[in-house]
Order: C-alpha cells, then structure tokens, then sequence
C-alpha cells in the first residue's frame, strides 16, 4: 500500500477494532473517526440498545442517509485519516481497508467484559453471542439491500486480520507493516486480500499421514528465528465461516509448532469461487475435510478445531459468507 492513504477499519464486533484504531492512529500521527461511536450517541438518543438502532435503520433510512453522507463527505475531502466504521470501505475508494475477525465466543467475552451503557449491555455469555450474531445479521442484510454489497465477502477488503490469540501490539504491528509495504506487499499489489489469520483456526485438508516433513526441526527452527511475517504466505479458501488450506500445510504446522498467533495467507477462494478443477470453496471443503482428519490434526498440534456441521461436511450447508443465505 502507499504510505500517506487513509485506513479503514471494519469487522467482527468484539475483534478489537477500537483499540487498534486508537492506537495506529496515535502512531501515525492521523485523526480517528468512529462511526460506531456516533451510533452509539444515536442509539442513546433514542433510548433504543445498539440492536434496537440497527433493526430501526433497516426501515427508517433516514438512520443510514445521515452517516453515509459524513462518510462521503470525510471521503471525498482527502484527508488521511483513521476510520473505524462498518461501511467505510465501500465509500474509501484510495484506503488500506482492514477487516478484523474473531472467534465468536472470544467476541462475546471481550463485549461482556468491557463497560456496558444504556445503548449495549448483556446479561450472559451466551446473551452476549446471541446478540452480536443477531446486529452483525442485521447489518449484513440492510448493506446487501440497502447498498447492494456484502460485508461478508473478504475481496472487499486489502487485509483480513484474525485477532483471536493475538495482542493488540501484534495486530497493530502487522497492519502498520503492511500499511508501510513492508508485510505482504505483492499479494496486497497482485492479489488482495492479505489474510493475517491465527493458524489455529485453520483446517486441514490434506491427511496428517500423508504429509511429509511436517516434524522437520531445521524448517521449525528457521520458521521461529525468522518469525512470522517471514513466512511465505499459504494458500487459503474460506467457506464463508472455516478457512482451509489449499497449499501450506508445512509452513501452518511450522507456525502451530511455534506458537504464533498469526500467519499471513492469500485467498485463494472463497464460498463459491472455483478453487480447482470448477469445484467452489464451500465443494471443496466438503470432500476434502472429514471428522478423523481434523482430529489428528488437532492431536498432532495440540489445538482444538470446532467439528463443522454436518451439513456442511456433506456439502450442502448455506454459509455466512453466502448471498443465498439472505435471499
């Protein structure tokens, strides 16, 4: 990317996307504007919880209309700025647009934990992760009918950053090395997104058995001196909720092997985009995933992978990250 453009700032709610905004805009010296703050004012205005508001802007498009046109505005104005909003890419046309990502239980646990206000507060963990679920639905469905865009898809972004396991030092680090050119410049010149994804939460596709040099100690230890930005990126497909690998299945074992809690990837496909031979993402992770492999991955590298459903292991699951699932 080039230095001097804008970052824009969207995602999972509960991934960190305040805390890393404040920071990387302190660092670089650039104004921070939150539109989730401003919804937040609004939503207490109104004496309305954040999902009251976001169920209320799916009818009354005067809710929308007003933040839009600041974003617009901030856009066209060509200042280089921070800007933490969930719709800001779509109006940033020259920005570095980042998408954090968490896993939904960690999301609900970060929500719960932090302050709570008139406009978002929640009894239990569980409230918690049935209510962000439910406003991250509710914005998806207005953009798609609103804006005729989808939020769930990761080509509209330059970086997808998973912050499950990662420090808001390491993410913020990452981002400011990719901004600066110096973490995943040709992917982010040839072929974006650049995925920054916790290796953790990534699935085998391959039989643990079959895959050579995996306990290579030489490769580990040259993976732990040179780190993780280091590594060459895998190649990732994304059903619309599991990232899978389609190549690098070493270079992910290296990265589980040493700890690291981010991994950079290219995406090679995602929900019905071919991966090979015309089958999607979503087909090819149908064949090519089963029960007993995910198990021994998981017992090779001591981490715990959720079981997908099994709708979706025989290929006919309707995902996240699918325009039929909002049809």
């Amino acid at each position: 990317m080039t230095v001097g453009q804008s970052i824009v700032f969207n995602g999972d709610l509960g991934s960190g996307k305040s805390t890393v905004s404040v920071e990387i805009a302190k660092r670089l010296g650039m104004r921070r504007v939150s539109v989730g703050d401003l919804y937040r004012e609004m939503a207490q205005q109104r004496q309305m919880t954040a999902l009251q508001l976001n169920l209320h802007a799916e009818l009354d498009q005067a809710v929308d209309g007003y933040v839009d046109q600041l974003q617009r505005d901030i856009a066209a104005s060509g200042e280089r700025l921070i800007m933490d909003s969930r719709l800001a890419w779509h109006f940033f046309t020259d920005a570095l647009k980042v998408h954090m990502i968490t896993e939904p239980g960690e999301a609900a646990r970060r929500v719960l934990a932090r302050p709570s206000g008139p406009a978002e507060s929640y009894a239990s963990l569980e409230e918690a992760k049935a209510k962000l679920r439910e406003r991250s639905a509710s914005e998806r469905s207005r953009f798609i009918v609103r804006y005729g865009v989808d939020k769930a898809r990761l080509r509209n972004y330059d970086l997808i950053c998973d912050t499950t396991r990662a420090s808001a030092t390491e993410v913020i680090e990452h981002i400011v090395a990719a901004y600066e050119g110096k973490l995943g410049a040709e992917v982010l010149r040839d072929g974006p997104p650049l995925l920054l994804l916790d290796p953790a939460r990534v699935y085998p596709t391959e039989d643990i058995a079959t895959l050579r040099d995996l306990w290579d100690t030489d490769f580990v230890g040259d993976v732990a001196e040179a780190g993780d930005e280091a590594l060459e990126p895998l190649k990732i497909g994304f059903t619309g909720e599991y990232f899978f690998v389609v190549d690098g299945h070493r270079r992910l074992s290296a990265a589980l092997q040493n700890g690291f809690s981010m991994v950079p990837a290219q995406l090679v496909a995602e929900v019905d985009e071919p991966v090979v031979g015309g089958m999607t993402a979503i087909d090819y992770f149908a064949a090519q995933v089963r029960p007993g492999l995910i198990y021994d991955w998981e017992a090779a590298h001591k981490i715990q992978l959720p079981l997908p459903e099994p709708a979706l292991l025989r290929g006919d699951a309707v995902l996240a990250g699918d325009p039929a699932a909002s049809a």
